[in-house]
């Protein structure tokens, strides 16, 4: 973002990023948590091929492109396969559930039941990463900083020193 915008445009997707690189990880850490295997057999109940070497190349790619995006570092790079992971996860999961992440299929004494998330989730996530790599990290970013350093610095009155 140039630095001629509003403070508001420049500062705005912040939140976004920070929030979506959170989830990443807290979703990340859960699998990491419960040990991929278990994710590996819903893997292989979906037919994915390797899944063991899937649920761990899926959680590693949480937790490391999660913390990426929080730090603003390689946003852009860090978002194209976090964005394919949650397509991925949109079609062949959540897609059948319908769109609401909360589906109440009824209610006991003791609370609703929910059944599986549908993919509206996901829909959010692939939002916002498109966002952020379209519109870039953003200030308080490793990519910020990397491109405030590559600038040119200019003498008293702006102009570039030669």
């Amino acid at each position: 973002m140039a630095s001629n915008e509003p403070l508001v445009a420049r500062w705005a997707l912040l939140p976004l990023r920070l929030v979506v690189g959170f989830g990443f990880v807290a979703h990340g850490m859960a699998k990491l948590g419960r040990g991929p295997a278990g994710f590996g057999r819903l893997l292989h109940q979906i037919g994915v091929p390797v899944p063991l070497a899937s649920a761990w190349a899926v959680t590693l790619l949480e937790i490391l492109g999660g913390l990426a995006l929080l730090a603003g570092a390689f946003v852009a790079v860090a978002s194209v396969p976090l964005l394919c992971s949650m397509l991925v996860a949109m079609v062949t999961i959540h897609w059948r559930y319908g769109f609401s992440a909360i589906n109440t299929t009824g209610l006991t004494p003791q609370g609703p039941t929910f059944g599986p998330p549908g993919y509206e989730v996901n829909l959010l996530y692939i939002g916002a990463l498109l966002a952020l790599i379209v519109a870039g990290a953003g200030p308080l970013s490793v990519d910020g900083w990397i491109a405030r350093r590559r600038r040119p610095r200019g003498d008293a009155v702006g102009r570039p020193r030669r």
